[in-house]
């Protein structure tokens, strides 16, 4: 059954302290199984629910974007994921993968009280810390608990492009940012226009090339 997990509050920003951070946080997993994909989300800013993805439909809660602008948005993530989906139903067809993989990426950003910033991007597969992605460096970091080559093709894979590594450190380092700074925390209402709908096609994205690579992997006689 298709489950959506909702976590909200400074998860990885330092929950404990006193002084609580704003925080972006978005959650999305991948389910890889018999040749089908099944995708489900969501993403909170400030605490508040903000989108909600299940399969390929998105959904805006908060009024971030014109009704326009959203449509166009959420008809661009739908179309990344059909390609996806296509792309494991093709590798399935010639070698089966007879079990059930489940990817899940967690990413976001914490905007403390007196400016400082924290951002992140974790990874793991099957329940299992698998990659993270070091923001300062833009480099990918094995976390898998054993050299495997699974682990290592998918490192390989995202380090190659751009999109995945100095593009996504600047997402993480200032879109993400800007959007909570974007935040008046008097008042819960917004100073500037929200870029959350391009943070959301863009975690997709990126979570989507983790899975390829794995799948590909997988789908050529590679094993977790």
């Amino acid at each position: 059954m298709l489950r959506l997990l909702l976590l909200c509050g400074a998860l990885g920003c330092g929950a404990g302290s006193d002084a609580a951070p704003l925080t972006f946080i978005m959650l999305q997993w991948t389910q890889v199984s018999k040749g089908s994909s099944v995708f489900w989300g969501n993403a909170t800013l400030g605490g508040r629910l903000s989108h909600i993805l299940e399969d390929h439909n998105v959904t805006q809660v908060l009024p971030l974007e014109p009704p326009a602008v959203w449509a166009q948005q959420r008809d661009m993530v739908a179309n990344y994921l059909s390609y996806f989906s296509g792309i494991v139903q093709v590798f399935s067809k010639e070698r089966p993968l007879n079990y059930t993989q489940i990817l899940h990426c967690r990413l976001g950003c914490c905007l403390f009280p007196n400016g400082t910033a924290h951002s992140f991007y974790e990874v793991s597969l099957n329940g299992t810390a698998f990659l993270t992605f070091r923001v300062p460096t833009a480099t990918w970091e094995l976390r898998w608990p054993r050299r495997d080559p699974v682990a290592t093709f998918a490192q390989r894979e995202l380090m190659k492009y751009s999109e995945t590594t100095h593009n996504l450190q600047h997402f993480l380092n200032t879109t993400c940012v800007d959007i909570l700074r974007a935040q008046n925390p008097q008042t819960g209402k917004q100073r500037g226009r929200s870029h959350a709908p391009l943070v959301l096609g863009l975690i997709l994205g990126v979570s989507a090339v983790v899975g390829m690579a794995v799948g590909i992997f997988l789908c050529t006689g590679g094993s977790c």
